[in-house]
């Protein structure tokens, strides 16, 4: 039976089986050192015998292996146990030797070189750990949000018209017709609060806007939670945070190796998280850095980060809500606050100051929809089906949504966002 690399310890003195591809070949007078690279991380292989030492070495670094041998507790070596007279099997050579060195501690490459090689560049155990902090996040996301009566949805990526209005969709022939690329989940999850209560779904999103920043991408992975019967979005704001919490949890819980490996201590998430109104956060900035934004719709990045460090200072938070956004800068689904018409019961959420959640809560009678739709000049007829939920009557309800690859770069500390993407799609790439 094959053992991976971080159970090979609890077979110490035992013959084992190990498969994996040759990470490196450490050549000395009288052994050899055969690091394998299995999707773990690292066993080292000692090789003695002078004919295998002299296969091994007309082998390309990332050949793929299966070594049989006897595992032997050795404190120097990684993971504290290495393999004595193998026999090494390779499965499959490699024709050429890769085109980034993959047995260094770190890729010292350009971003740009990282993604044009990326189907080989991310096995580097360092590259591939960010992609598993992804793969944990989602995993808690799930755990988290199905201990509370959640259930999981999958809702359609081609649809009719765009989600949340604009021109910003990628367009799909569509048997002959014109469909889209989905925005967001944002109106079937709504609808599937009827049905379920309360849903999240993990999945892609498409927003064709012309970004060329480190913080978007043209398709990323949305983490969509909507629930109903909630009082407003400070329900929202509450499940959020549990949300979160509970990802953070599960990545230390699950994730020590990819920690350890990245060097990386988890942000404290706070009992309550700290919140300022949109227009208390504007007139801070200004009365701070004299940079009057006040009445503008919307946050710049560089107030984003202001805040984030007036939260940090203030609150000893690396997390910060603000809610209250304007309505003219919310889409036409979002609830207003009803003792401040101009604004609405919604909120971002800023991590290390920089937007993660976006959040609130939504309209749910028909009639409010309707008179929604006709301020913003947009169709009835085009959100025909959705508006039919809200005639046969909703709850109160509300969500949010956290873009992966964000929360991933951040959490990680990483200068774009591409780098926490398996394979990103941006103004200029298509391809891997």
């Amino acid at each position: 039976m094959r053992i991976w690399s971080h159970e090979l310890l609890a077979h110490a003195g035992t013959e084992v089986e190990v498969c994996g591809a040759l990470h490196a070949l450490r050549e000395l007078k009288q052994v050899t050192f055969l690091i394998l690279r299995d999707g773990c991380g690292l066993i080292q292989v000692v090789v003695e015998d002078a004919r295998l030492r002299a296969e091994l070495a007309q082998l390309n670094a990332e050949s793929a292996l299966r070594v049989r041998g006897r595992a032997t507790a050795v404190a120097q070596a990684p993971g504290g146990v290495e393999i004595h007279q193998p026999h090494v099997e390779v499965v499959s050579a490699a024709l050429e030797s890769p085109p980034i060195e993959l047995n260094k501690p770190r890729l010292n490459v350009q971003l740009a070189t990282l993604l044009e090689h990326a189907p080989v560049a991310l096995r580097h155990p360092v590259q591939r750990a960010y992609l598993r902090l992804a793969s944990l996040t989602m995993a808690g996301f799930r755990q988290t949000l199905t201990a509370q009566h959640f259930t999981e949805i999958q809702s359609p990526k081609l649809v009719a018209g765009a989600t949340e209005g604009g021109a910003n969709v990628f367009t799909v022939d569509y048997f002959e017709r014109k469909a889209y690329l989905a925005q967001s989940p944002q109106l079937y999850k709504q609808l599937a609060v009827g049905i379920f209560e309360r849903v999240f779904e993990v999945g892609p999103v498409f927003r064709a806007e012309p970004h060329a920043t480190p913080r978007h991408l043209n398709q990323y992975t949305s983490l969509d939670v909507e629930l109903g019967f909630i009082q407003d979005h400070t329900s929202v704001m509450a499940l959020a945070t549990e949300t979160l919490r509970g990802m953070l949890r599960f990545i230390r819980e699950h994730g020590q190796r990819e920690l350890e490996l990245l060097q990386l201590t988890l942000p404290e998430l706070p009992a309550t998280i700290p919140s300022i109104h949109f227009a208390d956060a504007q007139a801070l900035i200004f009365a701070q850095t004299g940079e009057d934004c006040r009445g503008e719709p919307d946050l710049a990045p560089a107030h984003e980060r202001f805040l984030g460090a007036w939260a940090h200072e203030q609150h000893g938070s690396e997390f910060l809500f603000v809610v209250g956004y304007p309505m003219v800068k919310r889409p036409f689904y979002t609830h207003p606050d009803p003792a401040r018409p101009a604004y609405s019961n919604s909120f971002d959420l800023l991590f290390r100051g920089l937007e993660l959640v976006t959040g609130g809560q939504r309209l749910h009678r028909y009639a409010d929809y309707v008179a929604a739709l006709e301020r913003q000049g947009m169709s009835l007829a085009q959100f025909a089906d959705y508006l039919s939920a809200f005639n046969h009557g909703m709850p109160p309800h509300g969500g949010f949504a956290i873009g992966l690859e964000r929360w991933v770069s951040q959490l990680a500390g990483l200068e774009n966002v591409r780098a926490a993407s398996l394979f990103p799609r941006d103004l200029q790439r298509l391809t891997p």
